[in-house]
């Protein structure tokens, strides 16, 4: 692809490398470590006794074995479910030691791109009931602080960007950690965003891959507006194409290893 020398894409693994293992467990986000992601995307909700959690549904019924909300569960009762079982185990036999497929808390992702020994990003979007409001966004910040990553060295950037269909909640947290990029995600171009412009606390537009598709014009009203762009979910070889022709800065994908390897960088 003659497209991908002209400037580096960062491939950023949805929910780890999802398609290959259970999304937001262990396994997925090693597998994307091992499989080369720039960055790692995950979606974080805060249990009933106040931990961040990466699950993306309101509801565990559809990646584990239990049921109910995240929201009005503890981590205790998380960890006692499997997050593993949906996936066909025999893809990958790792997936029966619990470690691997037990719910994933932002802390432990934290740590593990922390060991990973290179520069790992992290892409959050956060996920909450509206009753909560700022406390998803207070934790997070706190969390963000206490691992160093909410305020970068001098001459550095923080390797954490937080994402978010909820321009509040953006403004949350550029209100409480202005160091922090935003990402405001958009599944249809509404009018509010079609000429380009943001809302307020968001620094870079994370459009859909169906508005990149239907709309591929938006990218440059994007970039003439100032803003870095980053698509989501790109998983199929033409969408790829697509966004290298275009010039995005990130691709979000679930198969982070075949999209590197179109990109020609493995």
């Amino acid at each position: 692809m003659t497209h991908a020398r002209e400037h580096t894409i960062q491939v950023v693994a949805h929910r780890g490398a999802s398609e290959d293992a259970p999304e937001h467990t262990l396994a997925a986000y090693m597998k994307a470590i091992e499989d080369g992601a720039d960055a790692l995307e995950c979606d974080v909700r805060l249990t009933a006794d106040g931990h961040l959690v990466c699950v993306h549904d309101r509801r565990v019924n559809r990646t584990s074995n239990g049921r109910g909300a995240v929201s009005t569960l503890e981590l205790a009762d998380l960890a006692a479910l499997d997050f593993g079982a949906w996936k066909d185990p025999n893809e990958s036999p790792d997936w029966g030691d619990p470690q691997y497929t037990s719910v994933l808390t932002l802390e432990r992702l934290l740590a593990l791109v922390a060991d990973a020994g290179r520069r790992i990003e992290l892409a959050i979007e956060t996920k909450h009931p509206t009753r909560w409001a700022g406390q998803v966004e207070a934790r997070l910040v706190e969390l963000l602080e206490r691992y160093g990553l909410a305020r970068p060295r001098t001459g550095t950037t923080t390797p954490v960007r937080i994402m978010s269909f909820s321009a509040r909640s953006l403004h949350r947290v550029a209100a409480a950690a202005p160091a922090v990029p935003t990402v405001y995600l958009m599944q249809w171009l509404t009018p509010r965003v079609r000429d380009g412009r943001l809302p307020a606390g968001s620094r870079i537009a994370g459009p859909s891959i169906r508005i990149v598709r239907n709309h591929p014009g938006y990218v440059d009203r994007l970039r003439q507006a100032g803003h870095r762009v980053h698509v989501w979910t790109v998983n199929e070889p033409q969408d790829v194409e697509l966004c290298a022709r275009l010039g995005v800065e990130a691709i979000i994908t679930n198969r982070p290893k075949q999209v590197l390897t179109q990109l020609g960088r493995l």
